[in-house]
């Protein structure tokens, strides 16, 4: 939920280094593995694993230390224009863009033009539970899934990049400070108060857009199920990370 990007959000961006504040590479393309898991990143200089990003803000992805090129990986597959076909192989339309985790790769929306817009007439969101299979050149979607899609607008609305950078920007400061004090065994109404308590807090700081706030809240109150196992996945891939380096460290 809160690791959640377009891939026309990410191209483009520069690479920085971290600590050093020095410019890297730039993005140019995204690319999955054949399970339609995003991989790598594509840059100027060559591919970098996606698991080298520590950060993404709206103007550039930070990195650490440990950010390298690597060779041209095996079985890159570019899921932006990818064919989409019905469990018929009719020729539907194609993937126009799409959300996924940065942490995880993992991909939470396909966002489609041509024929499958149908009577939406724009873009369409397919979600990757009516994708039947993942091909080298195309995405097959299951029966049915034609009647699931939803039009971008109503579709998307449930994930946070697509809200405004300052909304963005302000629901990750209330999740973080939140996290330690909402338990998994609150019920729904305890949660709900505790979120409205600090964004009181918060107004009466007076530092914040109270329209931002306003919205912030609103989605943390409807997401927070969600914003919290990010949050605790989150803890574990990095406890994961530092456990790896250590071993490589001791192992050397």
């Amino acid at each position: 939920m809160l690791y959640l990007i377009r891939r026309s959000q990410i191209v483009g961006l520069m690479t920085i280094e971290k600590e050093a504040n020095a410019f890297l590479d730039r993005v140019k393309e995204v690319w999955s593995d054949p399970t339609g898991r995003v991989a790598y990143l594509g840059c100027t200089k060559g591919y970098a694993r996606l698991q080298q990003v520590l950060e993404i803000e709206p103007n550039a992805i930070y990195t650490g230390d440990r950010w390298r090129s690597v060779e041209i990986p095996s079985h890159l597959r570019c899921l932006y224009r990818l064919d989409v076909y019905s469990w018929r192989r009719e020729s539907l339309g194609w993937v126009k863009d799409f959300i996924f985790d940065w942490q995880t790769g993992e991909i939470k929306a396909y966002i489609l033009a041509g024929k499958i817009t149908g009577r939406f007439n724009r873009r369409v969101v397919l979600l990757p539970e009516d994708v039947k299979v993942m091909e080298a050149n195309a995405i097959v979607i299951k029966e049915g899934a034609q009647k699931r899609i939803k039009s971008a607008s109503e579709g998307l609305k449930g994930f946070l990049c697509e809200k405004s950078p300052r909304i963005q920007k302000l629901v990750k400061y209330m999740s973080d400070r939140l996290y330690p004090h909402i338990s998994p065994d609150d019920n729904s109404d305890v949660i709900r108060f505790k979120i409205n308590l600090f964004a009181n807090e918060l107004v009466l700081e007076g530092k914040y857009n109270k329209h931002d706030l306003l919205k912030a809240t609103e989605f943390v109150q409807q997401y927070w199920k969600d914003i919290a196992y990010s949050l605790n996945r989150s803890k574990e891939v990095a406890q994961s990370s530092l456990e790896a380096a250590w071993k490589q460290i001791i192992s050397n």
